[in-house]
């Protein structure tokens, strides 16, 4: 985009190719997002620096008091001129929050010579990492969706097997809720989210999941099947006090 180019405008053909390349069109989630990108228009730039820009309808008004929305689609496309991030946040109050990071500038050039693109959004269960070729570890949260963790490039997403969507998840986030379940509170491993990835084989398939139904309940509100409540205040020892009670009478 020009310096000063007014708004709203329409995508440029780079900008749609870039974007298409984290949506694949043969996982009904982000065919979704296809569809909903070829209808808008850029109403504006976002809060997050150059080539972070904010989609909607044409006549609408871009709202920049919303919260960040939960990342949906991520990928790079390496060019022989440098590379390009891409970012899609979920579509949240008729909008969708977008970025291409292209260096300081934010400026995709209307041309570039690629030598590889990659992306979360092709992930599948029993594949390596997009970005790297890296193990993924993976956690059956229920029987849709599938927690997976990528050590080498300290990478967590979620796969949702209906929409065939992987949604990054907020790593501090995620390894808060995992600390507080399991009671951790030494400060060189419950205030270093890095020691996750080094020694997440120290935490049990169970361990995992847990944290991540305690985080979704709280940040994500992702819907769950089958999924074990969170435990009450109390825990085990209340439960059996609980019960204790309950056969006395």
């Amino acid at each position: 985009m020009a310096p000063g180019e007014p708004y709203p405008r329409t995508l440029r053909p780079k900008e749609v190719d870039l974007l298409e390349g984290v949506l694949p069109p043969d996982r009904p989630g982000y065919q979704r997002y296809r569809e909903l990108i070829h209808a808008m228009v850029v109403l504006g730039e976002g809060n997050q620096g150059p080539g972070n820009y904010l989609l909607g309808y044409l006549g609408a008004t871009p709202d920049h008091s919303m919260p960040l929305s939960p990342v949906i689609a991520f990928g790079v496309v390496e060019a022989t001129s440098g590379s390009y991030a891409v970012t899609i946040r979920e579509f949240a109050g008729g909008q969708i929050e977008v970025e291409i990071v292209s260096g300081p500038e934010g400026v995709v050039p209307d041309h570039f010579e690629e030598k590889r693109r990659w992306t979360y959004s092709t992930w599948l269960p029993g594949q390596p990492s997009p970005a790297t070729g890296g193990a993924v570890r993976e956690v059956a949260i229920d029987p849709f969706l599938t927690l997976a963790i990528a050590p080498k490039e300290k990478r967590i997403w979620l796969y949702d097997r209906a929409s065939g969507i992987n949604l990054l998840l907020p790593v501090t986030n995620f390894h808060n809720e995992l600390m507080l379940y399991k009671g951790i509170r030494d400060p060189k491993i419950a205030l270093d989210v890095g020691t996750f990835f080094g020694g997440h084989a120290a935490y049990a398939d169970a361990d995992l999941r847990e944290a991540f139904i305690r985080y979704n309940a709280f940040k994500l509100h992702v819907k769950l099947q089958q999924a074990p409540p969170v435990p009450s205040a109390g825990g085990f020892f209340q439960a059996v006090k609980r019960l204790f009670v309950k056969e006395k009478r």
